[in-house]
């Protein structure tokens, strides 16, 4: 019961439509390719049927969405665990019914209660693949938004905000930029390279410390990142992220270098941003 109560992690969204699209043509592609259910014993166009119970379902999740569940999201705050677990069930149930309806027509089926529950078992079935695939979707969006807020307070407080990482060397010279320059510390032998940037360009230089060292300077700072053993980022700058839960490559700012995040990083990268 205190799990169903919790507050829902993820935020609404708001674009229903493509939402639908997506859940609409998922559905399509599922009956046309998969041909679950006897479908693959319709003699007709299998393209268009399946089109037409893709539409159907589009529709539903559009019009439920709108009608039902944004009321909702206003009159209940906070939406919580269980809130979610009703609408969705009550949207299978909307799918339902009116798939069903067009399921008998098609196919000429009689419309009796025995028909719908085995109709509706089905359409449970593919309703937790959906859900499923609507949780993915809504966890990135969330993760997406989330880090966009992130990094946009964290620059605007930042930006008068200086570094120094000291040079170890006696007659060495100890860096001193904004923080918001800064976009990675990479580790190499006895020296770390610094890469910045200075009047909107991308540059390096080299100075005698370890990355250790370079961490426990700039500690205070949560935008300061160690994502390899052998570099830190500033999330800030992060431009792109391509990869998966075995590794990501983050581009920074203007820098053409791809920074790596090892395997054993990502969790703690993605528990970062969330």
């Amino acid at each position: 019961m205190s799990f169903l109560t919790r507050t829902y992690p993820f935020t609404q969204s708001r674009n229903w439509l493509i939402d639908s699209l997506v859940y609409g043509f998922a559905i399509w592609a599922i009956l046309f390719f998969l041909q679950p259910f006897g479908f693959s014993m319709y003699q007709g166009s299998k393209c268009l049927v399946a089109a037409l119970f893709g539409l159907v379902t589009s529709g539903c999740y559009a019009c439920y969405g709108w009608a039902v569940v944004r009321p909702l999201h206003s009159h209940f705050k906070p939406w919580r665990i269980w809130h979610q677990g009703c609408t969705v069930f009550g949207l299978i149930l909307f799918i339902t019914l009116c798939n069903f309806f067009l399921f008998a027509a098609i196919f000429r089926f009689p419309v009796t209660l025995a028909a719908f529950s085995a109709f509706f078992y089905w359409t449970v079935i593919i309703g937790i693949m959906m859900t499923a695939l609507g949780i993915g979707i809504e966890y990135n969006r969330s993760l997406r938004e989330r880090m966009e807020a992130l990094l946009s307070n964290t620059s605007e407080e930042q930006k008068d905000i200086m570094i120094t990482i000291h040079d170890n060397n006696v007659r060495g010279n100890d860096l001193v930029i904004p923080i918001n320059s800064l976009l990675y510390v990479e580790a190499q032998k006895n020296n770390v390279c610094v890469g910045y940037t200075k009047d909107g360009t991308a540059t390096t230089v080299e100075v005698h410390t370890t990355l250790t060292a370079v961490i426990e300077e700039l500690k205070a700072y949560e935008n300061i990142f160690q994502c390899h053993r052998s570099f830190v980022v500033n999330v800030n700058n992060i431009t792109s992220a391509k990869g998966n839960s075995n590794g990501y490559q983050l581009t920074l700012g203007t820098c053409t270098n791809s920074i790596p995040v090892s395997r054993s990083y990502v969790p703690r990268l993605k528990s970062f941003i969330a």
